[in-house]
């Protein structure tokens, strides 16, 4: 019976898009309208999500190492390397408790709030010296003169060096 659902699962697809072709138009997120503490906070989350992987591999590497250090002092006999880290890790290798297995996670998650936190920081410090730069500026409204680059004016080297050949 599951073979069966499985063989007809295609016949029964979700459309996730209408099927008339007047509205062929796509649609962006648009997230100018949005206050700037909630960007903050998506930015924090993305950092915080995205760096979680690295914490977790960097934070049970280093785990595996003082694990390996308690036990034995780095030994690197066959019966030594028991509680070595990943790459080191002998045949037979010890793993690590269901404690020791929450700390890790929980430290790698530590590890990951910082990270965002260390990025939220420099944001806001970069953002407050453009805010001071900005400010700092004398006030009034500028006109710059723009011309095509091969319009000269009269009497400029270009046209003195031709007159003068």
């Amino acid at each position: 019976m599951f073979l069966i659902s499985l063989f007809f699962t295609p016949v029964f697809e979700a459309h996730a898009q209408s099927l008339s072709s007047t509205n062929s138009t796509t649609t962006t997120f648009d997230m100018s309208g949005m206050p700037q503490w909630a960007k903050d906070i998506r930015r924090f989350d993305i950092i915080a999500f995205g760096s979680f992987p690295f914490s977790i591999f960097f934070v049970s590497t280093v785990m595996d190492l003082i694990r390996w250090n308690n036990a034995n002092g780095f030994n690197m006999s066959e019966e030594g390397r028991r509680y070595a880290p990943w790459p080191a890790k002998s045949a037979g290798a010890i793993e690590m408790t269901n404690n020791e297995y929450t700390q890790m996670f929980l430290y790698a998650a530590g590890v990951s709030v910082v990270i965002a936190l260390v990025d939220l920081l420099i944001v806001q410090i970069k953002r407050n010296k453009e805010r001071r730069r900005l400010e700092s500026l004398p006030s009034g409204s500028y006109e710059i003169e723009t011309k095509p680059y091969g319009e000269q004016e009269e009497g400029t080297l270009e046209e003195t060096e031709a007159e003068g050949q």
